[in-house]
Order: structure tokens, then C-alpha cells, then sequence
């Protein structure tokens, strides 16, 4: 029987190493004066919040999980052919069993063997994390009558902080598994199980209502109150009002979203009215943030790669002020030693043998050109009006290309080479068979991923050598997916561009246009204005450039019913030749000749891929918690 689940229906779980267990008589011979009370433990803000703390340790790091950087699963990403032991690899093969550790499932952050809050980010797993922590949440509310000795604001803060993580936790399940049961209370060991699968939307309607309460129990800085003055500079991880609304209106636009909306309601489209109350939550976040009352904001683009990774900073938490929801943070080796190393070929990273680079497909779909136009479908074409040449395929295109993917042509290595012989492979050579492009230890498609570590972490700039100066954190949420998702809440949920909430003056193509302006972009092309048909695919192309390789890809192709649907099926290379004399000052005069796109892999995949298969324990435990659809 699965640890995790059944720990949560039947067991019974630690509270934390202060709390004795009154029914034990002299349990390991502890001496009397060790054993607090469960009066004592949260009777003060002081002990409740230390019993808070834990809830903190179980959201799973998922850039640090299993030294593996296998969290992107849409069609954005392939690992090279070493990375078989990947949860990714075994979603491109259509084995979603993989998630769990018990059947033989690939490495990833989903699973892992039993609860584990310690300082470890490599053993940390959602599964059993999610329900472990629902069932301490619940644990701390039953006994907020205790918490005698506290003001209003202490009593506050920890309730709010309570009821976000027993809806974040239910939130992070639901968007995988779909409807489980809402586990709002403690359940004894001796209860019947029979708790049953609520429908999508029952969840989230239960989500919603503890997130609300928390968003008005939760100040937006703790750095602003009586109680958080006291660790004054050290609340940035703290759970704010604004995180709880963040997740409030994510929680309403996925309930909104095709795919939610489908198997609660049977309609595949857009549920406006969830959609809506998306709009008015996140145009009240995004109104506080405009309006200078919080600590948010995006950051400069010149300051982009901070929202992501930090140098020379001793263990500094990456972030910055657009970061709005994170992982705890504290291992700044495991970032050098696993992730830096896992975006650039082997050959130059001394290490690792496995990459993840992105697909030319999600390249080639995406990333367009500086005029606000993308490329087209054939890029072995020119486009006269966008201006995409595809014998000069890297001129004038998007900013954040740059940002983002490293193409054939970058100088890699800035400083000296020791060996002569190693020269060649200063600069990307990610041509066909060219020194980068190899498909067990290098890139398979022809580009490399440089949005989470600088390109001097190889083993001859050895910038950041073995030790706490590269940090490596990609938040689960931050500022410039809000006003993303404010701007397809907004178009869905009033069926207009022009569409405003009644809290936020910003229109979905305003909102759209902040994160482009930030970047250097144009704004949105004509091409896309004219109706809601027209500019929603353009709105999902922004997201996926914006957002690309922070894990957001695959939730957003199931939600929005595209992940078993071509092209989203279909992964692919860039193949070409170096043509001429090669620029080394400016790689985008570069000129190449024989292009073309060659298929990796085409995912099969069915309508019960749309939501990941539960574990056979848990459904084999009672009738009322069945298994997903064709799994």
C-alpha cells in the first residue's frame, strides 16, 4: 500500500520533534522533561510557527529533484539518448506510469520514496510531499484554539499561511491527477476510508475558498507588520497575500481551462464564468503591483537571467522582485554540480553526459522575429513580410532568442583554452556534425538552452568552479506570468480584446504588451488584433517565448486540449551547413545553406494522456477512489 496516501487516510503522522504522543507510556525511556504538550507546542506564534515551518520543506524543489533536470514534458525539450532513466523520456514514449517511482518510473519531481523535509532537495517528491503536507495543515488548524498566548495578527498569519498551503498542495495534485477528494479535516486511524473523487471543479471551488480566506488573513509584505519585523529582511519566502492570490486566479483559469471544463461539465471550451473570476483576481494582484503597494515588479531586462540563477553572490536567492512563489533554497553546489551542467554538451561541461536542449520545432514555432511577426511554418522559406531570412535564420529575431537559446555561431568559452587542440570548440558548433551536436552527451536539435546558467559554467571559464556562486532557482510562479495569465482569464472570460476587469484597467493586449515592452519587443502585430480567434494563439505563442522551459509547458498544452494534437506531438532538429567565411564577432551574419527539419520522435499519445495515471495502491485502497480513464 502506497506510504504516502495511506499515511494521510490511516496513519498517523508526526507532528514535529516537540509534540509527544500522549498515549505512548514511557516511549523510549525519554526523560519527562523532553515532552511538550500539543498546549505548549501552539500555544505562542513562536511554537505554532516553528510547526508551520515544515509545510515550507514540502514544497519539492523541482529544479534540484533527483540531480535530474527532467521538468519540462510538453514539445518544447528533448534530453540527449544518455537521459533514458528520465521521467521525459518516458513521456515522450507515452509511459505517464513513469511518474512513480514504484513502477520502474523515470527520474523526475513528481514521486519519491517516502516523506522527506530535510535539508535534500534530491529526494523530495509532490506525491507524498502534497499529502503529507495537507494533512499537517489540517493538523495546525484543528488546533489553532490552542495558540492562547498571540495577537490577532500572529493568529492570523498563521492561519493564512495554513489554509494557502492545504490549497496549494490540493491545487498542485488536481492539475495532474484531476478531481480527488478534498481533505479538509484530520482523519482518524480508525475511520472507514470512503472520501470520494470530487469532480474538477468541486476542487477547485474548495481550492478557492481557502485561498480567498488566506489572501485576507495574509498581509502583502510580512516585512510590514509588528510579527514579521522580528525576521525583518528574511520574509521573502513567507506566504504573502499576494501568493494567495496569484494561486487564486491560477486555480480559476485552469478550473476555466478547456480540458477542466471538459470532464466537469462535458463542454470543451473556455468556462467564462471561471474565467472571469480568474480575470478580477489577478487584476486585483496586478493593480497592487501598478500601483506601488507591493514588493513586486518585473525585473529590467537586463537583469532577466536573475529571475533564474545568481553569480558571484554567495548563496543569494535568485528571484529578484518578479519572483513571487519559490522553493526553499539551499544548496548552491547542487545547482553547479547537477543543473549548470545538464544544458551544455559534455564535452565542454566536464561531467555530465545527459542534456536537455530545446526542440527546433518549439524554437521555429515561437521564437519570431523583432517585428512582433513569427517564422514561417517552412523556415527553409523566406518570409518578405516578417523579413526572416533562412539563410541568415538568427538576424532579427525576438530578444529573449537571445536571451534564451544558444544557436550555431555563439562564442561559449570566453577565456583561454589550454589545449590548442580544444580551440574548435570555443564557439557553438551546432551545425550539421558539428563538435556541440551529439545525440548521446550534446544537442539533438541544434540548440541549447541558456536561459538557467550562464555560459561561462564550463570546465575551462570554470567561473563558478565547485562552489556556492552559482545558484540556480526556477520559481514556480512569478510576475510576468500574472499578467499572462490575467490576459487570457480576461479574453476567455469576457470574449473580447478590448475586455477589461473591473479591477485592473489593463485590456489582454495591454497586458500582453508589458512583458513584450520589457523585453524590447513591439507590441502585439495588427495581424492579431482583430478578434479573439485571431489573437489567442498569438497569446499562447507570447507565453510560451516568456515562459519557455520553467515547467509551464505541459500543463498548458493538457489544459488547453493541444498535447495529442500535431504539430504539439512531433519533436525535431535543425539540420545545416556553415556556408562562407564565419563571423566570430557577430554569429547572426552567418550564413548557412541545406537547412531542414528532421523528426526526433512523434509522441503517441491518447485522450487518457490528457491526466497522469494514479498509483495502483492508492486506487486499489477503496471504490470511491478510481483510477483515471484508460489507465
Amino acid at each position: 500500500m502506497n506510504k504516502s496516501i495511506k499515511s494521510l487516510f490511516k496513519g498517523t503522522v508526526w507532528i514535529a520533534a516537540f509534540l509527544a504522543i500522549s498515549s505512548c507510556e514511557d516511549y523510549l525511556e525519554r526523560a519527562p522533561e523532553s515532552i511538550i504538550s500539543e498546549e505548549q507546542a501552539f500555544q505562542n506564534f513562536t511554537n505554532f510557527q516553528g510547526y508551520v515551518e515544515e509545510l515550507y520543506h514540502c514544497v519539492p524543489n523541482f529544479t534540484l529533484s533527483n540531480w535530474v533536470s527532467s521538468w519540462n514534458w510538453g514539445e518544447d525539450e528533448i534530453e540527449s539518448t544518455t537521459g533514458t532513466f528520465t521521467f521525459a523520456y518516458d513521456v515522450d514514449r507515452g509511459n505517464f506510469w513513469g511518474w512513480q517511482n514504484e513502477n520502474g518510473g523515470g527520474e523526475g519531481w513528481l514521486d519519491d520514496n517516502g516523506v522527506n523535509t530535510g535539508r535534500d532537495h534530491h529526494y523530495q517528491g509532490l506525491w507524498p510531499l502534497a499529502w503529507y503536507g495537507i494533512r499537517k495543515a489540517n493538523m495546525g488548524l484543528e488546533n489553532l484554539s490552542l495558540m492562547t498566548d498571540a495577537t490577532e495578527e500572529e493568529r492570523n498569519l498563521i492561519e493564512g499561511q495554513l489554509l494557502f498551503f492545504r490549497a496549494w498542495f490540493h491545487f498542485s495534485l488536481i492539475q495532474y491527477f484531476g478531481g480527488l477528494p478534498y481533505v479538509d479535516h484530520v482523519l482518524p486511524s480508525d475511520e472507514q476510508l470512503a472520501l470520494p473523487r470530487l469532480s474538477y471543479h468541486e476542487c477547485a471551488d474548495r481550492v478557492a475558498q481557502d485561498l480567498q480566506r488566506a489572501a485576507d488573513l495574509l498581509p502583502i509584505d510580512w516585512d510590514d507588520t509588528t510579527t514579521g519585523r522580528r525576521t525583518l529582511g528574511k520574509n521573502q519566502l513567507r506566504i504573502n497575500k499576494i501568493m494567495a492570490l496569484g494561486y487564486l486566479g491560477k486555480n480559476y483559469l485552469w478550473a476555466g481551462s478547456p480540458l477542466m471544463n471538459s470532464v466537469s461539465t462535458g463542454s470543451q471550451s473556455y468556462h467564462a464564468d471561471y474565467c472571469k473570476k480568474a480575470s478580477e483576481v489577478f487584476g486585483e494582484l496586478l493593480q497592487l503591483v501598478e500601483s506601488g503597494e507591493t514588493q513586486y515588479s518585473l525585473m529590467s531586462f537586463d537583469k532577466y537571467y536573475d529571475n533564474f540563477y545568481t553569480t558571484g553572490q554567495n548563496w543569494a536567492m535568485p528571484g529578484g522582485t518578479e519572483a513571487i512563489f519559490r522553493a526553499v533554497y539551499y544548496s548552491g553546489n547542487s545547482s553547479n554540480y547537477q543543473v549548470s551542467k545538464q544544458y551544455i554538451p559534455q564535452l565542454i561541461n566536464e561531467g555530465d553526459q545527459t542534456n536537455f536542449v530545446p526542440t527546433a520545432n518549439y524554437v521555429h514555432d515561437n521564437f519570431g522575429m523583432a517585428n512582433g511577426l513569427p517564422l514561417p511554418d517552412d523556415v527553409t522559406q523566406a518570409d518578405p513580410e516578417s523579413g526572416y531570412d533562412p539563410n541568415y535564420p538568427w538576424k532579427g529575431r525576438d530578444p529573449r532568442f537571445y536571451k534564451v537559446i544558444v544557436y550555431d555561431g555563439v562564442k561559449v568559452i570566453q577565456g583561454a583554452i589550454p589545449d590548442a587542440n580544444q580551440e574548435v570548440h570555443r564557439y557553438a558548433n551546432l551545425y550539421d556534425g558539428g563538435s556541440y551536436r551529439d545525440v548521446v552527451t550534446g544537442s539533438r536539435s541544434g540548440y541549447l538552452n541558456r536561459k538557467f546558467s550562464p555560459l561561462t559554467a564550463n570546465k575551462y571559464d570554470r567561473a563558478f568552479d565547485w562552489g556556492n556562486s552559482l545558484n540556480i532557482n526556477v520559481p514556480y510562479m512569478r510576475l510576468a506570468d500574472i499578467y499572462l495569465m490575467y490576459a487570457e482569464a480576461t479574453l476567455m472570460g469576457y470574449n473580447s480584446t478590448g475586455a477589461t476587469s473591473s479591477s485592473f484597467a489593463k485590456t489582454p493586449v495591454e497586458a500582453v504588451n508589458v512583458i513584450r515592452e520589457r523585453a524590447g519587443m513591439v507590441g502585439v502585430h495588427e495581424n492579431f488584433l482583430g478578434s479573439v480567434a485571431d489573437f489567442l494563439p498569438e497569446l499562447r505563442r507570447e507565453r510560451a517565448v516568456e515562459l519557455a522551459f520553467e515547467r509551464h509547458r505541459f500543463n498548458d498544452l493538457r489544459r488547453w486540449m493541444l498535447l495529442i494534437e500535431e504539430p504539439y506531438t512531433i519533436k525535431t532538429s535543425f539540420e545545416f551547413d556553415r556556408a562562407g567565411d564565419f563571423n566570430t564577432e557577430d554569429p547572426t551574419e552567418n550564413r548557412i545553406v541545406n537547412m531542414r527539419e528532421e523528426v526526433i520522435i512523434e509522441r503517441i499519445f491518447t485522450n487518457k494522456h490528457y491526466w497522469l495515471p494514479l498509483k495502483l495502491s492508492d486506487v486499489s485502497l477503496y471504490p470511491e477512489f478510481p483510477q483515471n480513464p484508460g489507465w
